[in-house]
C-alpha cells in the first residue's frame, strides 16, 4: 500500500515522523508525497498553542476528503491527539485510528491491527530507542533529538502535559545515530529537545551538553553540529568554552528568554532573570565575538502590563539579537496560567506583537548589513528556478527557521559543497553573496 505523511509542528516532532515512515518501509509499503495516490494518510499533529491545534484540526479534515477517493486509512498521531483524543474520536470519526504519544512503544501493532495485516511481522521496540529514519529534510543536515519531555514547568507550557518529563537519550546511542547519519553523508547534524541545556540531568545527575557535544566533535565527517533551544539559566560556562574551542561547532545560541520583566518571568516561572539574562548576553559576544544570538519572547501574558512591555521592546531595542520569533500568549487547558486573572485582551496582544515584530525587522536589516564585505563558508543547498543563484546557508542561519544566502551563479558548484562567499547586498532577511576568490 501507498502512505503519504504530513508532519506538523517542530523538529522534534519531524523526528517522529521520520521513524514512523521508516517503519512503514521497514515493513514493505511504498511512501509518496502525494495525497491523489496514498491509500493511508498519517498526519503527525502539534498541540502546543491555539494556532497549532487549528493548522492540526484543519488538516486532519482536508486530509479526510480523500477517503472519498483513494484514501482507505486515515491515521492522526502526535501532541493534539495526546490531549485530545477523546474529544477528536467523537468529533471526526473519518479518522481511523488516533496514536496517542504515550504508545508509541505500540504503534506498528496499532497500525497493524487497523489495517489487519495477516503477515507475520516482527514487533516494534521501544520508540524512544528506535533511531531507524527516512530522513525528510534533504542531504545536507539532519536532526538528531537528543531528550523529549520537559520538566521545566513554565507556567504557560502544555509540553509536560503532552510529553511528560524529562527524558535524555543515552549519550552512546546519539553518538551511535550521529555516525551513521555521517556515513549517509549529512553534514550537518542538529540537536533538539524541549530543553537542549537540561541534557542528561535525569540520567547523569548533571547538564551533559557540553561533554556531548566534545564527542560528537570527534566524528570526521561532520562538517557543522548547532544546538537548538538552549535556556538561559543553564548555559555554563563549560558549555560556552566548548563552542568556542571546538571549529564544528556553530557560533549560534537560540536561547529562548520570553520576556525581560521580572514581573512576568516570575509569573511564567521562568528560572531566568533580568540580570542573569544581560550578564549572559553580554558573556557570549565578549567571549564569542562573531556568535550569533536568537531568542523567543512571548507578549500579553497574564498580568503583563504597559510598563513590562515597555522593558522588553526596549530591551530587544537595546539587545539587538540577530535572529527573533514572537508569539502571542495562548491559554492552553490544564496550564496554571490558565486560570490566572489579568488576561491581556487580543487586540492588545496582537498590537504588542506587531511591534516587537516590525522593531525585529529593523534591527535584522541592520545586522545584515554589517556583514557586507566580510566572507563565509556557506554550504550550497540548491538553485533559484532562473538559475541565477545558488542558494546556501552559514553557520549564521538554522535551516528553515532563518534566512538564506543567494550566491551568483557564476561556476559549477554541486549541491552539498561549502564554498567560501563574500557578501555584496542584502535582501529583507536574507543575503546576496559571490563566490570569493
Amino acid at each position: 500500500m501507498k502512505v503519504g505523511f504530513i508532519s506538523l509542528g517542530c523538529n522534534k516532532n519531524l523526528v517522529d515522523t521520520e521513524k514512523t515512515i521508516a517503519l512503514f518501509k521497514e515493513h514493505g509499503f511504498e511512501i509518496v508525497n502525494n495525497a491523489n495516490q496514498a491509500e493511508i494518510i498519517v498526519v503527525n499533529t502539534c498541540g502546543f498553542i491555539e494556532k497549532a491545534k487549528e493548522e492540526a484540526i484543519n488538516t486532519i479534515l482536508e486530509m479526510a476528503e480523500y477517503k472519498k477517493q483513494n484514501c482507505k486509512y486515515l491515521i492522526a498521531m502526535g501532541c493534539l491527539v495526546e490531549r485530545y483524543k477523546s474529544e477528536l474520536e467523537k468529533e471526526i470519526p473519518e479518522v481511523d485510528l488516533y496514536i496517542k504519544y504515550s504508545s508509541y512503544n505500540t504503534l506498528w501493532e496499532q497500525i497493524e491491527n487497523l489495517i489487519n495485516s495477516k503477515k507475520n511481522r516482527p514487533k516494534q521496540g521501544p520508540f524512544e530507542e528506535y533511531t531507524n529514519r527516512v530522513i525528510t529534510t534533504g542531504s545536507n543536515y539532519a536532526y538528531i533529538k537528543i531528550a523529549d519531555g520537559c520538566s521545566n514547568r513554565c507556567t504557560y507550557c502544555a509540553i509536560p502535559y503532552i510529553r511528560g518529563p524529562l527524558k535524555s537519550r543515552e549519550m552512546e546511542s546519539i553518538i551511535e545515530e550521529a555516525q551513521k547519519l555521517a556515513e549517509e553523508g549529512y553534514k550537518e547534524i542538529i540537536l533538539t529537545a524541549q530543553d537542549t541545556t537540561k541534557y542528561g540531568i535525569d540520567i547523569y545527575k548533571k547538564p551533559m551538553l557540553a561533554s556531548l557535544l566534545k564527542e560528537l566533535c570527534k566524528i570526521e565527517k561532520i562538517k557543522w553540529i548547532r544546538f537548538l533551544y538552549a535556556y538561559p539559566e543553564t548555559i555554563t560556562n563549560e558549555l560556552i568554552e566548548v563552542v568556542k574551542q571546538n571549529p564544528k561547532i556553530c557560533h549560534y545560541f537560540d536561547i529562548p528568554i520570553q520576556h525581560i520583566s521580572n514581573n512576568v518571568l516570575k509569573r511564567m516561572n521562568r528560572q531566568s532573570n533580568e540580570e542573569s539574562i544581560r550578564k549572559l548576553i553580554t558573556k557570549l559576544r565578549k567571549e564569542i565575538p562573531d556568535v550569533i544570538l536568537r531568542t523567543t519572547v512571548m507578549v500579553g501574558f497574564p498580568g503583563e502590563n504597559k510598563e513590562d512591555f515597555d522593558k522588553l521592546y526596549n530591551f530587544l531595542q537595546e539587545a539587538k539579537f540577530d535572529k527573533l520569533g514572537a508569539f502571542s500568549y495562548s491559554k492552553e487547558e490544564g496550564t496554571p496560567a490558565y486560570n490566572m486573572k489579568e488576561q491581556v485582551h487580543p487586540s492588545t496582544k496582537k498590537s504588542r506583537y506587531n511591534k516587537i515584530m516590525s522593531l525585529q525587522q529593523k534591527i535584522s536589516r541592520e545586522n545584515l548589513e554589517k556583514n557586507i564585505g566580510k566572507t563565509f563558508e556557506i554550504i550550497i543547498e540548491g538553485i533559484t528556478k532562473n538559475k541565477k543563484y545558488y542558494v546556501g546557508r552559514s553557520y549564521m542561519d538554522t535551516p528553515e527557521i532563518d534566512g538564506t544566502i543567494y550566491i551568483e551563479n557564476t561556476k559549477n558548484i554541486e549541491e552539498g559543497s561549502f564554498v567560501l562567499c563574500k557578501i555584496t547586498n542584502v535582501k529583507d532577511y536574507d543575503l546576496v553573496g559571490k563566490i570569493a576568490n
